[in-house]
């Protein structure tokens, strides 16, 4: 999900009116008057990226990818593949040869650049029209091995190369919409643990192997290798129910991850969940 900036992300890109009118009403969204999610989307701003910046994704990118080639998902990789990531520029967000473009008529998702953090009505809003908030900013070089927050390399190069898959893009907006339709606190609890657990540091299972796709994991060199090395890793069985009472923490490296066996069945979960949450007649789950 889109955090908040830090000293180690380059500001230029948000600093201005349309940025901070965005932010205002990204975080009053959901109140009276503010039911508009497109109002705490801005323009991309490409200019205001410089040398460095371009050139820390390059470094990124070309890190990455010459490990994932044999320790990503298929999907990811055939997904990175669909919308034209490529490493000589940071990916524009519109254009004709933004990901939106090759993006949309795969699954209808699209990227929407937004100002920074997004509060998780908000956030979930997105998710439930496909579209995906998506930090503009890139980290500093200084801050290429680590940064606790994300930034477009996370979000474009570590998230939406998924989204061109209709499983995933189908399960990710079911989240979205039964996330934005609870104000329980126990589920919302229970789907930030879904989401931290599988979204972001998932580990699937593709020709006999553990693979990544979680974002955390695809965008981060030192996690990528600890999720599938480690000894201290705990990996487990996904199991929806499991996941959802595994608590977590995000200032080091993950300690426990869920493996899939395929993304049917992250989605086939999920559409159980959703029902089970939009349905007032059922029950609620305990958290």
């Amino acid at each position: 999900m889109a955090q908040g900036m830090s000293g180690n992300l380059n500001h230029a890109m948000i600093d201005g009116p349309q940025g901070k009118a965005a932010q205002e009403y990204a975080n009053q969204f959901g109140a009276p008057g503010f039911h508009d999610i497109t109002k705490a989307y801005i323009g991309q701003n490409y200019g205001g990226y410089t040398a460095e910046n371009q050139e820390t994704w390059r470094v990124l990118y070309d890190r990455q990818m010459l490990y994932l080639a044999n320790n990503a998902s298929e999907v990811y990789l055939r997904g990175a593949r669909s919308i034209n990531l490529v490493r000589d520029h940071i990916p524009y967000l519109e254009g004709p040869q933004s990901v939106n473009t090759f993006l949309m008529p795969l699954t209808g998702w699209q990227s929407k650049a937004v100002p920074g953090y997004l509060p998780a009505k908000a956030f979930f809003a997105c998710l439930a029209r496909r579209e995906f908030p998506t930090t503009i900013v890139i980290r500093s070089r200084e801050s290429i091995d680590y940064l606790p927050e994300p930034d477009i390399f996370h979000d474009i190069f570590g998230h939406v190369p998924l989204h061109a898959d209709p499983i995933f893009a189908d399960f990710l907006q079911t989240y979205g919409k039964a996330a934005v339709s609870t104000d329980d606190p126990s589920h919302t609890e229970r789907l930030s643990r879904l989401f931290w657990f599988t979204v972001e540091f998932g580990l699937i299972r593709e020709g006999g192997r553990n693979r990544l796709y979680g974002s955390g994991l695809i965008s981060s060199p030192g996690e990528s290798a600890h999720a599938l090395d480690s000894k201290d890793v705990d990996r487990r069985p996904f199991d929806l129910e499991t996941v959802c009472n595994t608590s977590f923490e995000i200032d080091h490296y993950q300690p426990i991850l869920y493996v899939l066996e395929s993304f049917d069945q992250l989605r086939d979960a999920m559409n159980t969940y959703a029902q089970r949450l939009l349905d007032p007649a059922r029950r609620p789950v305990n958290a």
